[in-house]
């Protein structure tokens, strides 16, 4: 199964430390972030990780790859973005080989739990989504992207809202079918798979939500929560 990592972005909230160092490239536990994630990918079998990265960051990853030959999967790819696609605009170039189940994640974050389940309860889902988010309770969920949710049906889909229906947000991991291309407007060219793609999803009924158990789960995305991480990872 393939995944794609999105990494293409500033971490303007990690600046000056992002200036020099790609987000996922900042390190928990003396490893990189995106070194935790691809080990996860690997323990479940998902073999063939695609990173989208920014052009600008190109050196810092030949380096990084270069550093952890040894440990990287065989058939990583790296592929660059002449400008920001956001998290689902830079999928228009892999629309011909996504033909099967896929996964998306983003590159910034911890995330650790049971991924065989999370891709058995989208493919045994009696709706047929074309896609699953993976959920993961959190104490601030209105910083987040947070699902309401009908049983395991996600009726909408609501970005950082100021009164949150629940605290289960996205993870920033959804597993796709390629009927999801269906629903972009490649047109637009910058696409937001939040804003551009789930709420179509939810209203045609095929949208679903995975509440992960007995998982981990830390967003580094400021330095008070990177902090955390590496305190509690």
């Amino acid at each position: 199964m393939k995944v794609v990592i999105l990494a293409g972005g500033f971490g303007t909230r990690l600046r000056p430390v992002t200036l020099e160092t790609p987000k996922p490239l900042l390190t928990v536990k003396r490893k990189p972030i995106i070194n935790h994630l691809l080990e996860l990918f690997e323990r479940h079998g998902i073999d063939e990780p695609i990173l989208l990265i920014h052009k600008d960051h190109q050196e810092d990853y030949q380096w990084w790859q270069k550093r952890y030959a040894n440990e990287l999967p065989k058939k990583l790819r790296i592929e660059t973005e002449p400008e920001p696609l956001g998290t689902f605009g830079g999928l228009k170039h892999f629309t011909q080989e996504l033909k099967e189940t896929f996964i998306l994640s983003n590159g910034d974050e911890l995330k650790d739990f049971h991924l065989t389940n999370l891709i058995k309860a989208h493919r045994e889902n009696k709706n047929k989504p074309v896609g699953t988010i993976a959920l993961v309770e959190v104490s601030n969920p209105s910083d987040y992207g947070v699902p309401v949710l009908s049983s395991d049906k996600i009726t909408e889909f609501l970005e950082k809202p100021k009164n949150s229906p629940s605290n289960f947000i996205s993870s920033g991991l959804y597993v796709l079918e390629p009927a999801v291309f269906d629903y972009a407007d490649w047109s637009r060219g910058f696409l937001m798979i939040e804003k551009d793609i789930f709420p179509k999803l939810a209203m045609a009924g095929k949208l679903a939500g995975y509440k992960v158990q007995n998982g981990r789960w830390f967003d580094c995305g400021t330095f008070e929560r990177w902090e955390k991480a590496i305190k509690e990872w």
